[in-house]
């Protein structure tokens, strides 16, 4: 994918001031699961794949948790396609969303659960859904080794 040059210092500056950690929505759903004694890791890096990491992380319940930002990951209701550099901005939002689907099937094939959600939806409803998730793998009987 070619260099693109921004279409003005505005945009420029708006772009770079964009968070990729610590987004609002990820920290209301943080609080949420806290609060309700779930105890996790943020920000882990996805075993086996550079420079990807979990947004929110249960490593122990292998449950994968990502907040996804409708203009950065597709959002079929939100989404918005730049028309300055548009062909640019539209191979690198197609990158961004191929990404994700490989990052989903390598987590799922290394049997973790992923759960991903869209910055537009409620962090209750976000925060419920996970911690029935967690509750879920802590109430299923866990395998025992058998020493041969």
């Amino acid at each position: 994918m070619p260099d693109a040059v921004p279409s003005s210092a505005a945009v420029s500056a708006r772009m770079s001031r964009q968070l990729s950690r610590d987004t609002a929505p990820e920290v209301a759903v943080r609080k949420l699961l806290h609060a309700a004694g779930l105890r996790y890791r943020v920000n882990v890096p996805v075993p086996g794949m550079r420079r990807r990491s979990i947004d929110i992380a249960f490593g122990s319940a292998k449950i994968a948790v990502f907040l996804d930002g409708c203009f950065w990951h597709g959002c079929p209701q939100h989404a918005t396609h730049p028309r300055s550099n548009a062909e640019w901005w539209r191979a690198k939002l197609a990158k961004n969303i191929a990404r994700d689907r490989e990052t989903t099937e390598h987590l799922q094939a290394l049997g973790w659960t992923v759960m991903r959600f869209w910055e537009h939806e409620s962090p209750d409803a976000v925060a419920q859904a996970v911690a029935q998730a967690r509750r879920a793998v802590a109430a299923s009987p866990r395998p025992t080794k058998r020493r041969p």
